[in-house]
């Protein structure tokens, strides 16, 4: 519905930061842009991939044929590497790990963005890897009480001063906030997110 909204009608290529359920069952709905170029390209962590596969088999077993009429989501699927990380778009895409609860979520940067959802701390490599980047998107729940695997408001705003972006935007935001609230009460350069927030850098 989000991309129905934005008016997407061609993907690049996916990127799955890691293997929860709010970040990978959505994955049929990709079945309409592979028709569209033959397949989509996705990358994913190594532990992350090898789960899709498994999920997924339907997708990813190249023996498996859909009944006659029917289709299935073609995805050229890609571990990332993490030391060299991957081009896809035109673009060269670094992986970032990040602690999420008892898994590794996948961040990334490209040239000035750095993007990091569902993580608990940014370690100080992921933090000297997003030195320099002009716009950061963070995840942030809510203001206090602290999450065993995602930022609180407060944690966000502490990781955000510590890689110093011109822009930060909050994202992943719970219910519990109000973004009118939030315009009040963030600092300067940092904001919340919104659904159909387009980003120029």
């Amino acid at each position: 519905m989000q991309l129905l909204d934005a008016k997407i009608a061609m993907i690049d290529a996916v990127w799955f930061t890691h293997d929860h359920a709010d970040h990978t069952h959505g994955i049929d709905d990709l079945r309409v842009f592979s028709a569209r170029r033959g397949h989509v390209r996705a990358f994913a962590g190594a532990a992350t991939a090898a789960s899709l596969r498994h999920k997924f088999a339907y997708i990813f077993d190249p023996a498996y044929r859909p009944p006659e009429g029917t289709t299935k989501p073609e995805i050229q699927l890609s571990d990332i590497d993490e030391d060299d990380g991957v081009r896809a778009a035109g673009l060269h895409i670094m992986p970032l790990r990040v602690p999420h609860g008892d898994t590794v979520s996948h961040g990334f940067r490209t040239g000035d963005l750095g993007y990091i959802t569902d993580a608990k701390e940014l370690p100080s490599d992921v933090v000297d890897r997003l030195r320099g980047v002009r716009v950061l998107v963070l995840n942030a729940l809510w203001f206090g009480n602290p999450h065993p695997t995602h930022f609180n408001v407060e944690e966000a705003l502490a990781a955000a001063a510590a890689v110093g972006a011109e822009r930060t935007y909050l994202t992943h935001l719970t219910h519990r906030l109000l973004h009118s609230d939030l315009l009040a009460r963030l600092p300067r350069g940092v904001e919340p997110a919104f659904d159909g927030l387009t980003i120029e850098i």
